[in-house]
């Protein structure tokens, strides 16, 4: 008798869905080809419709960012003042 394993040995972890990978991949087109007109017709919007219809396309053209926490506190009264200095260009120039 096999020996059972865990997961989807079809598809490997991590791989992109084929039918997403290729609406996005149609939509991308679909507005590369047409961004003139598609110009126009946000340029004729009121303000809040072009925001809105921004909004809502968003999702389909950039990929969406995961919050993050960082939950290790740091002790700043014990650092010394070369270190605060380190921390502090560092937090400035991200």
């Amino acid at each position: 008798m096999a020996k059972f394993e865990k997961g989807n040995p079809g598809k490997p972890k991590g791989a992109k869905n084929k039918s997403t990978q290729l609406m996005r991949d149609r939509i991308q087109s679909l507005f590369d080809d047409n961004f003139d007109k598609i110009q126009e017709d946000l340029e004729a919007l009121e303000a809040k419709d072009r925001l809105k219809f921004l909004t809502d396309l968003m999702p389909y053209l950039m990929p969406k960012l995961q919050s993050t926490t960082y939950s290790q506190k740091i002790d700043l009264d014990s650092m010394e003042e070369a270190e605060l200095d380190i921390l502090i260009n560092h937090i400035i120039n991200e």
